[in-house]
């Protein structure tokens, strides 16, 4: 199994960086994994709440550790989210284009976590599987 297979295969899943705004790759990133029957968890330290859907400030303040990650972050807010993932036991990480920070991929890497920085967008996978 390739790593967006393994990603993918995830029990559950947290969106670093979703977002209300329907505009915003976040929002449709969080509403495509749950579209998809995947239990996904919105992660945004200033939004409250997404279409029903409670929303954490971090990973550390969710009911659950997520299996796998989607960011959809800048690359210093990427930073900081994969810190608190190594410290939570995420297994699996997928930054969308624009949000990779390199030395925080080689960390990420390092503990073992499976992790896609390529330039790969979920959305575009997602709506091919569909």
């Amino acid at each position: 199994m390739d790593s967006i297979q393994q990603f993918l295969a995830a029990e559950s899943f947290a969106v670093a960086g979703a977002s209300a705004r329907t505009h915003k790759y976040g929002y449709k990133v969080f509403k495509t994994l749950v579209a998809s029957g995947r239990r996904t968890y919105p992660l945004n330290p200033v939004t409250e709440q997404i279409e029903g859907h409670k929303v954490y400030p971090r990973i550390v303040d969710l009911p659950v550790v997520p299996k796998a990650l989607s960011i959809i972050t800048p690359p210093e807010v990427t930073q900081r989210v994969i810190a608190d993932a190594i410290e939570a036991g995420v297994q699996h990480i997928w930054m969308q284009p624009g949000a990779e920070h390199e030395q925080a991929s080689e960390s990420a890497r390092k503990v073992g976590i499976n992790v896609i920085d390529d330039g790969s967008c979920i959305l575009v996978l997602l709506a091919r599987q569909s």
